[in-house]
């Protein structure tokens, strides 16, 4: 630690000026006494927390989804530092018999509230809404009863943190303060994160479950599919902004060929 302090010193050292001097002249006796060891120690976890990291999901092997949360737990000067971070990492999935389950989650459907792919009621197009949709949350509530994916926690957390950010800043916007907003609507702190983290699991569960089927499916994207979506795109702005992310309309169209798939069992 005491050699990546003195990296991280070099680098301000260079970057430091004072009156007499110029940039990067300073004497290094000066630049000792007048930069502040926590703007050196400031530089270094930035510098040094990544590398850390990233040295180690190289040599444990681990498959991270998402940024760490990185902890110092003991920074002492001239002592070894201790660093704590948690990693979210793919859960491990099982589809167990899901077929059959979604099959017999639909048996219980009337023949009317039945979507099946080419075969749509005759009368209008909001029917056929109603009966895919029907169709899709049976499908997709036997799914989620039989699939086995258990998330880790910090991924559930860090939506969790984002998602109530965003009521705090929504509810602000309207005059009021959490605490008033809660009391109107009959709820309470507790209750909102209950409610927000049973739909934050069955969320991500959703994707690795559908991400899981795509994969034993060997569901793809191919480019004419890519083709097609983007050329429904009227606006030629928004054609290419959404271009720019093929890769995550890929995903996109991935994720839908996988409920396609379940609704058609």
């Amino acid at each position: 630690m005491q050699v990546a302090y003195k990296t991280s010193f070099d680098i301000l050292h260079s970057q430091f000026e004072m009156e007499g001097f110029r940039k990067g002249k300073v004497p290094r006796e000066l630049a000792e006494k007048n930069i502040e060891k926590d703007k050196v120690y400031s530089h270094l976890i930035r510098e040094i927390m990544p590398k850390i990291y990233e040295n180690i999901v190289k040599e444990e092997k681990l498959q991270p989804i998402l940024s760490p949360k990185i902890e110092l737990v003991k920074a002492k000067e001239n002592e070894e530092w201790e660093l704590k971070i948690l990693i979210a990492e793919k859960p491990l999935i099982k589809l167990n018999d899901y077929k059959k389950k979604v099959q017999e989650a639909k048996k219980g459907l009337k023949v009317d509230e039945i979507w099946v792919p080419g075969k749509e009621p005759q009368d209008a197009s909001s029917e056929k809404s109603k009966t895919k949709e029907k169709t899709l949350n049976v499908s997709l509530e036997a799914l989620l009863a039989e699939g086995e994916c258990e998330l880790p926690s910090l991924l559930i957390e860090e939506e969790l943190d984002r998602r109530l950010s965003q009521m705090v800043d929504d509810v602000q916007k309207i005059g009021l303060t959490m605490d008033k907003y809660l009391q109107t609507r009959n709820l309470t702190m507790d209750s909102v994160k209950e409610r927000l983290t049973r739909e934050i699991t069955d969320m991500y569960r959703l994707e690795f479950l559908l991400q899981a089927i795509a994969d034993e499916e060997k569901l793809e994207v191919k480019q004419a599919d890519l083709a097609s979506f983007f050329g429904s795109i009227k606006e030629e702005k928004d054609r290419k902004a959404a271009e720019a992310n093929a890769y995550f309309y890929a995903s996109v169209l991935r994720k839908q060929k996988a409920l396609d798939y379940i609704i058609g069992l």
